[in-house]
């Protein structure tokens, strides 16, 4: 809309195309509820008051506030792509999403991003994109591609690219190196979004001064003390896997909750199936005993600030109508949402046609050398050095055990539950295998499988026996990338991936359908965590302490480097 049409209808020269009457709106700027009616003409509200209007809705007291804004989400751990995720999250109030598409985009580069892109075009939420700074993540894995300073400058024309994404190698940042400050410097004018886990002191301020500029990484109040102290917005994470949000809320005050926003990074298709999205954090901050009125601010305004999403994130004159509608103010569900100056979904469903998202496709990403792939681990020494998974957190420990020797050969011991470990290379048939040994995922027999290992996404399996992780290897791989479950050579269950080996082309619930049966079996073999497969996927991430493994070993985090399976 033109400026001097946005002034005409702002002064009720001619009628608006809706009015929302009957509205106790939801007032970032003054902290305070309002009540008034909402003029919208086209995609935005032009004026708050009494309008001429060609269409009028009363909400009936319902209360009016920003369509929700997920400040920094992996959509591909959702297993679909965009424009299924919105149908997904659209009913649930969310009308913006800032996505990295990093996970995509190790395994297919800049296509893997301009198919985000592509997915998003006419669906039911704004897709935003961040551009990946971490492809591959570091050194120590091998990914289906690299992205350049000279690569993501590219990305730069696009309207929907807001800036940098996470820079999860922080020690590179640290240690000044200048293929990462290349990229810092192509996007210093624009919003560089930071992954610090545990960093602190003079290694902190390095980090800041290089230009990052958020972090959704803590884990405890001091850790994002010391962050906020530094200049840091937080983004306050509520993953599937990473649960920081009741630890984090503490710290957040009246003088500086406008530092604070809300991400979810990575949630599986029954976590916001059952659970909700932006909308269940700002219930959780509510019932936690944060003010409902900053809740909701931490949820839109704040966000919109931080990505500098100026046309967002207020309803107030000259923003987008993009809009929340619910009646409980201490507990959030929206029951009527607006994006764009349109109704786009109605008590929890969305309207017809408020999602014309195309499909798209991509080609094979599964290449993988099975004749180099052994399980066999040699007892070079007597103790190994195991990774030891944490519930509900992506750190782990870095333990030491004995497990047991037959003729020379090491084995898992689920009694112990000490299980092995492999990450299959599987972009470029290299026939690379890192074998290890893991603790907290309770498998007595079997295995379990995925293509999706953050974030080089080679295969990653852990199982009791060798033969069963063959069975759920191969498998996972033959089905174009996936997740499967195995006990002997049986497959016991399965969930097709075919996007990249990330995501499904079915919709959002029968995705989640196949994933509750492949965990229903994962736990029949004794997997204890609640989601052995979003766990395992971060069993692979080489820049989230202590120890990791990847497709070229085992990785300390701590030391930022390959270190022996064996101790000597």
């Amino acid at each position: 809309m033109n400026r001097e049409r946005m002034v005409r209808l702002a002064r009720g020269d001619e009628p608006v195309d809706l009015l929302l009457t009957d509205a106790a709106v939801v007032n970032v700027f003054a902290h305070e509820v309002v009540a008034t009616s909402v003029a919208i003409a086209g995609s935005w509200i032009v004026g708050l008051g009494e309008y001429p209007a060609r269409e009028t809705l009363s909400v009936g007291g319902a209360y009016v506030a920003p369509g929700f804004i997920d400040a920094h989400a992996h959509v591909e751990s959702a297993m679909v792509p965009p424009s299924e995720f919105g149908r997904a999250v659209v009913p649930m109030g969310t009308t913006t999403v800032v996505t990295d598409p990093h996970e995509i985009a190790n395994v297919h580069g800049l296509e893997g991003i301009r198919f985000m892109l592509a997915s998003a075009r006419g669906g039911a939420m704004s897709t935003f994109v961040m551009a990946p700074a971490c492809v591959p993540a570091t050194h120590m894995g091998t990914s289906g591609a690299a992205l350049t300073a000279a690569d993501l400058a590219a990305l730069r024309d696009s309207s929907w690219v807001l800036g940098l994404a996470e820079v999860m190698n922080f020690p590179a940042v640290v240690a000044g190196d200048p293929a990462v400050l290349a990229k810092l410097e192509a996007f210093a004018d624009r919003v560089v979004d930071g992954h610090c886990p545990g960093l602190s002191g003079l290694k902190l301020n390095a980090y800041v001064a290089a230009g990052i500029q958020s972090d959704h990484e803590s884990t405890t109040i001091e850790e994002a003390r010391e962050k906020l102290r530094a200049g840091l917005t937080l983004l306050v994470r509520e993953a599937t896997n990473a649960r920081n949000l009741r630890q984090l809320l503490p710290l957040v005050t009246p003088e500086n909750c406008h530092r604070f926003c809300f991400c979810t990074d990575d949630r599986t298709p029954a976590h916001l199936l059952d659970e909700g999205h932006i909308d269940s954090m700002v219930r959780v901050a509510i019932a936690e005993g944060v003010d409902p009125l900053a809740a909701i601010r931490m949820a839109t305004h704040n966000t919109a600030q931080y990505l500098r999403l100026w046309d967002r994130g207020a309803v107030a004159p000259g923003k987008r109508a993009d809009l929340v509608v619910f009646a409980d103010l201490k507990a959030p569900r929206p029951h009527l949402v607006v994006r764009g100056g349109r109704v786009v979904a109605r008590d929890g469903a969305l309207v017809p046609g408020a999602s014309q998202a195309r499909s798209a496709s991509l080609p094979d990403s599964m290449h993988v050398d099975w004749g180099a792939v052994d399980f066999a681990i040699a007892a070079a020494g007597s103790r190994a050095r195991v990774i030891g998974a944490i519930p509900d957190q992506l750190v782990t420990e870095h333990l030491v055990a004995e497990p047991p020797v037959a003729d020379g050969w090491a084995l898992a011991d689920p009694s112990r539950d000490l299980l092995k470990m492999a990450v299959i290379e599987r972009h470029r048939a290299s026939g690379a295998v890192g074998l290890g040994f893991i603790r907290g995922f309770g498998l007595r027999h079997g295995a379990i499988a995925s293509s999706v290992a953050h974030d080089h996404h080679n295969l990653v399996v852990i199982g009791a026996d060798d033969v069963s992780m063959h069975a759920a290897a191969r498998h996972a791989a033959a089905m174009g990338g996936g997740i499967a479950v195995a006990a002997g050579e049986r497959v016991l269950a399965e969930v097709p991936l075919p996007l990249a080996g990330l995501m499904s082309d079915r919709p959002i619930a029968a995705v989640r359908a196949a994933l509750d049966r492949a965990i229903a079996s994962a736990r029949e073999l004794g997997a204890t965590p609640e989601d052995p497969f979003m766990a395992m996927s971060f069993m692979a991430l080489e820049v989230i302490p202590s120890l990791k493994l990847t497709d070229q070993g085992l990785v300390d985090v701590d030391a930022f480097e390959i270190v022996p399976l064996w101790q000597v």
